[in-house]
């Protein structure tokens, strides 16, 4: 007979499935409807054009196709 393995058991070297960091866009919150207008709801980058967000973080604004960002300051 072998000899027992102590502790781990079965399930040792095996690792459970990872989760994804990336979420699905939602394109429906990112545009407006009124009737047969559309109407972009965030501010699209200064470089890349139209075609692109800005993301939204704590303290700036980031665009994720060229990397430019804008910082947010405080008014008083």
């Amino acid at each position: 007979m072998g000899k027992k393995k102590k502790g781990g058991g079965e399930n040792k070297g095996k690792r459970s499935p990872s989760k994804s960091k990336h979420r699905k866009i939602q394109i429906w919150n990112k545009y407006e409807l009124n009737g047969k207008e559309i109407k972009r709801k965030g501010e699209s980058c200064p470089r890349c054009g139209e075609g692109t967000f800005l993301a939204n973080h704590k303290g700036r604004k980031t665009c994720g196709k060229c990397g430019y960002s804008e910082s947010a300051t405080k008014e008083e």
